[in-house]
């Protein structure tokens, strides 16, 4: 998944769909009218039998709690549609830290664990060392505590039963609680909604003026993105066109944007149960590249970029712009291609009807990455502070979040603003059709004023996969998956991708049909995944800071001689710091996974 960081400027429900991580991103398994304190308020259905509902409850004192994030992409108080539901439903104030944005991950976590505190709620961006040292300093608080999770958390336990045990058995010796993973939910197949985490995307409308050329590897992409750049030189608002924009604020151990290309070629970071370092795994063939291995992807993937900019088709902001950015970019259409999908903010539904957005293009030897459903839970956790002032009370917001109400309403907003129900079964409505996935359309002032982006959940973590079913409609939670929804008449650019594609309705039935994903299998150890070693772990950041920095430096080299000459200085500085001893132990660790697969 792209540690989906992802896996957001952009807007939690968008970033949601990456599911993934992006810049670490995976999704694992061992590795998603105020309430009385003492009443627990589930979904509409499912709260009501453990207590009663939030709305109907006694007014209480707002309370402000600090949201620390090692994902998200805003910080400071959350505004918007959003904040109105949470302080409507639980007289909540959410102020989020991001240490994306205040100092990097390790240095603002480091800070936060020497003051004593990570905050009320804690979202980790995977259950590795940061989350198990919390563990081991008594920073996190145990959900069984007092019979917390048995009294606030009914939602918790009745859809994500078996992520809480997976934390218990794993994080805390089979008895106590400190937090449950991300995207939670069952089912076969891939997991991702119509389209995928990695697609690759392009502007479908010039990809056919520009006479659909065949696509065999990733590299062919480059004539094609040439082609369609002399088309439509300029954006909407007369800049300039680019085929690639990226941003640094997403590498974790290596540059994200050139990983994505192992994506698209059914490697990630992740192997589902370990967290990333150097290796790149299949999801569903036991097989390991290095990050630095000649003819692997991420090596491929950076002459790709260097040729593009050698072509004039990369942004030469990449280097120095954050996502929003990038976000902004797309918007406006300077961007030609993306690895996401979920970043198509260029199709809203005039461009749509016009027969201009983007669409899959995809290349004969992809074979995209998928997640897989994990009813155990992803390994990026939610947990709360030891030292929350209120732990009741935070720990029914996250249970309500982990409710099909809650689910709904973090990700499209409260019923009669994107979506209504007719019939028991949800229907956009003519906002909807315009504000979602994260368009700046502007929010009725009874709902929170704003704009739909701008008020979307900022705190960047999932809870229910949004392609499982919501139990109380019978429909998936993902707008695009609903029954009214797949019944509309396809737009223009919907129109005439399918005509090209044989009839294929969504970018997941064309590769489904065609076999080009490949599913990560989901795995339950019963352990803990194991933490790297201090002298390791030191290794593994000075060297991942050699390959993001190096990364980078090859993809704007001024020609071929100078991007030789810096590979081969990434490579002898990065192994002379230890990148074979952190890279075998990777292995070591990925070659354990392949034995839990074949049970």
């Amino acid at each position: 998944m792209v540690q989906m960081k992802k896996k957001k400027a952009l807007t939690a429900s968008v970033a949601v769909l990456l599911a993934t991580s992006l810049a670490a991103c995976s999704g694992g398994n061992n590795n998603n009218n105020a309430s009385p304190s003492a009443a627990p308020s589930g979904s509409a259905s499912s709260g009501a039998s453990a207590s009663a509902s939030a709305s109907s409850a006694p007014q209480r004192d707002e309370y402000k709690i600090d949201v620390f994030s090692m994902l998200s992409n805003f910080s400071g108080e959350q505004q918007g549609w959003f904040a109105k539901v949470v302080k409507d439903k639980f007289n909540l104030d959410l102020n989020i830290i991001s240490s994306n944005l205040e100092g990097g991950g390790d240095v603002k976590f480091s800070a936060m664990m020497s003051a004593g505190s990570l905050g009320d709620l804690v979202v980790f961006g995977d259950d590795g060392q940061k989350y198990q040292d919390a563990i081991k300093a008594g920073m996190l608080l145990d959900w069984t505590q007092n019979g917390l999770l048995d009294k606030y958390g009914p939602n918790l336990m009745k859809y994500a039963s078996k992520a809480i045990e997976k934390n218990k058995v794993n994080f805390g010796g089979g008895s106590k609680v400190y937090g449950i993973g991300f995207d939670v939910g069952e089912g076969d197949g891939p997991s991702e909604g119509k389209d995928m985490t990695y697609n690759p995307n392009l502007r479908f409308d010039l990809y056919q003026k520009a006479g659909s050329p065949k696509i065999t590897k990733m590299e062919d992409y480059l004539p094609v993105l040439k082609k369609m750049q002399e088309l439509e030189p300029k954006s909407d608002s007369g800049r300039p066109t680019y085929a690639f924009s990226m941003w640094q604020d997403w590498d974790g151990n290596m540059m994200m944007n050139t990983k994505a290309w192992a994506g698209l070629n059914g490697f990630d970071e992740t192997d589902g149960f370990n967290n990333g370092g150097f290796t790149l795994i299949s999801a569903d063939k036991n097989e390991v590249q290095g990050v630095l291995d000649e003819d692997g992807y991420y090596m491929r993937g950076l002459k790709l970029y260097f040729d593009a900019n050698q072509m004039g088709l990369v942004d030469p902001d990449s280097m120095t712009q954050k996502f929003d950015d990038v976000v902004n970019k797309m918007t406006d259409g300077q961007l030609l291609f993306t690895w996401f999908p979920w970043l198509n903010t260029y199709n809203t539904p005039e461009r749509l009807a016009e027969g201009k957005g983007f669409a899959l293009v995809p290349f004969e030897e992809e074979r995209t990455f998928s997640y897989g459903y994990n009813p155990y839970g992803g390994n990026r956790v939610w947990a709360i502070g030891a030292k929350a002032k209120h732990p009741e009370r935070v720990l029914e917001f996250l249970d309500w979040m982990y409710s099909p109400e809650g689910t709904m309403v973090a990700n499209y907003g409260p019923e009669g603003l994107n979506w209504k129900l007719e019939n028991g079964k949800p229907v956009l409505t003519d906002f909807g059709k315009q504000a979602l996935p994260s368009n700046a359309t502007q929010v009725p002032d009874e709902f929170g004023g704003g704009t739909w982006k701008d008020g979307q959940n900022q705190i960047n973590n999932t809870t229910l996969k949004l392609t499982s079913i919501n139990p109380e409609t019978g429909d998936p939670y993902d707008y695009t998956l609903w029954t009214s929804t797949l019944a509309q008449a396809p737009n223009k650019l919907e129109e005439n991708w399918r005509a090209a594609m044989g009839g294929a309705t969504s970018a997941k039935d064309y590769l489904q049909k065609n076999d080009k994903i490949a599913i990560n299998k989901q795995i339950f150890t019963g352990t803990a995944p194991e933490v790297i070693s201090d002298d390791l772990s030191q290794k593994q950041g000075q060297v991942s800071q050699v390959i993001k920095q190096y990364s980078w430096k090859m993809v704007f080299a001024k020609n071929q001689a100078e991007f030789d000459k810096l590979k081969k200085e990434m490579i002898t500085k990065a192994k002379g710091l230890g990148y074979d001893d952190v890279y075998n132990w990777n292995k070591a660790q990925n070659e354990k996974v392949f034995e839990y697969r074949a049970k």
